[in-house]
């Protein structure tokens, strides 16, 4: 289960799962760059930096200790 503030992620757990190339989640947020910068500070490995995209979001992808994928979005 991944927490921040008053939002919870639950992922399933499988034995003998394998993470993907592909996103599991996706989350909107209100500041992408200030979760951005949490995961940073907590050695967070980040899949794709924060970057304002061509189709309206403020994004980036990270990965969980299983190393699956999640993408984060910001409208912008």
């Amino acid at each position: 289960m991944l927490e921040k503030d008053a939002c919870e992620l639950h992922l399933s757990l499988f034995k003998g799962h394998k993470a993907t190339g592909q996103n599991v989640a996706h989350l909107m947020v209100q500041d992408a760059a200030a979760l951005y910068r949490h995961l940073e500070g907590n050695k967070v490995k980040i899949i794709k930096a924060l970057r304002d995209s061509n189709f309206g979001l403020r994004c980036f992808v990270f990965a969980d200790p299983d190393g699956n994928r999640i993408d984060v979005g910001e409208d912008l």
